[in-house]
């Protein structure tokens, strides 16, 4: 332990833990700064989300999946996580241009905090899923106290992604705007509120490679079915997690010293 709190990037992360303590609560005020309802519309809009969908699903299409409410919010509440924390971080560096002019602050936290964000978020939604839990009388596994896990995996991830889009949107504004029609696209072809089964099997292969997706059915194993995920599953979503988030960090550290230039 003493080694790695030797290591220059660690120290300088200790000694501005501070800083991104503040720039978390600041996006917190902001958010719900002159909301009556504040915290509370963290928690109602994954219920109002999941009550629209359920009654689309339940009569206008039909819907062979047992269990909807809670299999649909274990989805939605992870991808939204990662929407946005990503979108978020996206623009942190450049649109704190006047910070990075003035005086020396460490890059990585704006992107950084953006996604602590929404991993507060969250874990707030997460009460809303017990209590759909509840009211549709889905049994409390003993396995769904590890659902930790895969948000853990797409937390790392979602850093690697953020560190990645907060570097190349100081250089390439239209990547904002590119970026939301990419998230539209993978929203559809991410199985939040249909079984990946009914795709064709030329694009289930895809599909199931997605790390958000590997996420949500970890997390749907834990908590609908009584399920722990497969060693390889856990190995895929290392490998994802690790591979994005030592890009992220890497491109970053050898990007930063030129966004003042562009920001």
């Amino acid at each position: 332990m003493s080694k790695l709190t030797n290591i220059p990037q660690i120290q300088n992360f200790i000694k501005y833990r501070f800083l991104l303590k503040e720039l978390i609560i600041r996006d917190l005020k902001v958010k719900y700064k002159r909301s009556i309802l504040g915290v509370f519309w963290t928690l109602l809009n994954p219920l109002f989300y999941m009550v629209i969908l359920n009654l689309v699903f339940s009569t206008i299409f039909t819907t062979n999946i047992s269990n909807f409410p809670v299999y649909l919010l274990c989805g939605s509440l992870l991808f939204g996580f990662f929407s946005e924390g990503t979108s978020s971080a996206m623009t942190s560096v450049y649109s704190n241009a006047s910070l990075l002019t003035k005086v020396y602050i460490p890059k990585y936290l704006f992107p950084f905090s953006k996604i602590i964000f929404s991993l507060v978020n969250l874990f707030i939604s997460l009460v809303a899923l017990v209590v759909v839990m509840l009211f549709t009388d889905t049994p409390f596994h003993p396995t769904m106290w590890w659902f930790i896990i895969p948000i853990v995996y797409l937390f790392i991830f979602s850093l690697g992604i953020g560190l990645l889009l907060s570097c190349a949107a100081v250089f390439f504004r239209d990547l904002t705007h590119l970026y939301g029609i990419v998230l539209t696209a993978l929203q559809f072809l991410t199985p939040l509120f249909y079984p990946v089964d009914i795709l064709p099997e030329y694009i289930k292969p895809y599909v199931e490679a997605n790390p958000i997706y590997q996420a949500i059915y970890m997390l749907r194993q834990l908590v609908l079915y009584n399920q722990f995920p497969t060693f390889m599953q856990h190995l895929n979503m290392f490998i994802y997690s690790l591979a994005v988030i030592l890009l992220g960090l890497f491109l970053f550290y050898k990007k930063q010293d030129r966004f003042v230039l562009y920001a």
